[in-house]
């Protein structure tokens, strides 16, 4: 990380030193599966349902299969969904059919199957089962 410093002299003699310090720049693999590089993580993943994990610039991201394991029975790991599958908020234990407002939207949560997220003690949105 680069600094740069800055001295002032004023004119009572007395010198203002300010240190500014570059960003580094930040890099991470959003949750839908994109990638995101800037110089701050306010707001990295912004609308691509939030960041999956963190890198640093210039690094070489780790082989895909000696990171990822294969998700609990009953859910899915891909950003849409599948057929039969509702997302389970995992904060508020709530899940929501396809095509519904919170659908794959929550900040926290996971895909699978109807009869997996009941089973796990999760409830229907509004009380409104899918099938």
């Amino acid at each position: 990380m680069k600094a740069f410093l800055f001295a002032l002299a004023m004119s009572t003699g007395f010198v203002l030193t300010v240190t500014v310090q570059a960003q580094a720049p930040v890099t991470a693999t959003c949750k839908d599966g994109t990638s995101y590089s800037g110089t701050a993580r306010s707001g990295a993943c912004g609308g691509h349902g939030g960041v999956q994990t963190w890198g640093t610039a210039g690094a070489t991201p780790p082989a895909a299969t000696a990171t990822k394991s294969a998700p609990p029975a009953g859910t899915s790991s891909t950003p849409a969904g599948g057929p039969g599958q509702v997302w389970v908020n995992t904060a508020s234990h709530v899940y929501h059919c396809p095509g519904t407002q919170y659908y794959g939207k929550t900040k926290a949560g996971t895909y699978m199957t109807e009869a997996a997220a009941k089973t796990a003690g999760n409830h229907p949105d509004h009380g409104k089962a899918c099938s």
